[in-house]
């Protein structure tokens, strides 16, 4: 089964998941969206209000400056993976539980495993307690570092610098220095920058014109 399959695969799970409590009062599931081969996965915590309403992840207004930061750095949503730790929205916008935690946590750990990311980009607290357990966001934000056969860069949550604007300036330079990180990730893990374009190699090449010399 190709990564593209897997991960319709797991969406379809996903859509009709009664795992956990979150799927009595879910409008939609978001399972998360972007390129079967992409580089880098960014995984955030659940979805609000306006993605359990349109199944998509970073609608609102965090997606709007994700798309920013995200520019800033050279890249498109296209180019990457985005998810989230839980697929259903938690009522109020709550905190998820540690059940609901674990129950998606079998889709994510799929979904990672069919990507296979060179980054993972782990946006608030509860995406970076995957990967760095006990660790304090305020403290290793914006460092990279190896965790298994991939890196792991923790970045503060976008929603936060609209509740906090003293927190955007930190953001934007944590989000500024990922072109760098993505070369040495590339470097260390031995993946050369054309394999992120293997699609565009595949294609056949256009059989050469002749030119007219007179």
């Amino acid at each position: 089964m190709s990564a593209e399959e897997t991960l319709a695969q797991i969406a379809g799970e996903v859509s009709v998941c009664t795992n956990c409590e979150l799927h009595k009062t879910r409008k939609k599931s978001v399972p998360g969206v972007g390129p079967a081969n992409a580089e880098i996965m960014l995984i955030g915590e659940g979805p609000g209000f306006n993605e359990n309403e349109q199944g998509l992840p970073f609608v609102g207004q965090a997606g709007k400056f994700l798309s920013e930061l995200l520019a800033q750095a050279g890249l498109q949503r296209e180019d990457v993976w985005i998810g989230n730790v839980v697929k259903c929205r938690p009522p109020n916008n709550r905190d998820p539980l540690p059940d609901e935690l674990a129950a998606c946590d079998k889709y994510l750990e799929r979904q990672i495993e069919a990507i296979d990311p060179s980054i993972i980009i782990t946006l608030g607290r509860f995406s970076m307690g995957k990967f760095s357990p006990g660790a304090k966001i305020s403290a290793i934000h914006g460092q990279m570092r190896k965790v298994g056969n991939r890196f792991v860069i923790s970045m503060f949550h976008p929603a936060a610098a609209l509740h906090q604007p003293q927190l955007k300036t930190t953001i934007l330079a944590d989000f500024a220095k990922l072109p760098q990180l993505l070369e040495v990730a590339r470097r260390e893990l031995g993946r050369a920058a054309a394999e992120a374009k293997a699609a565009y190699e595949a294609a056949p090449e256009e059989e050469p014109k002749q030119l007219k010399l007179f």
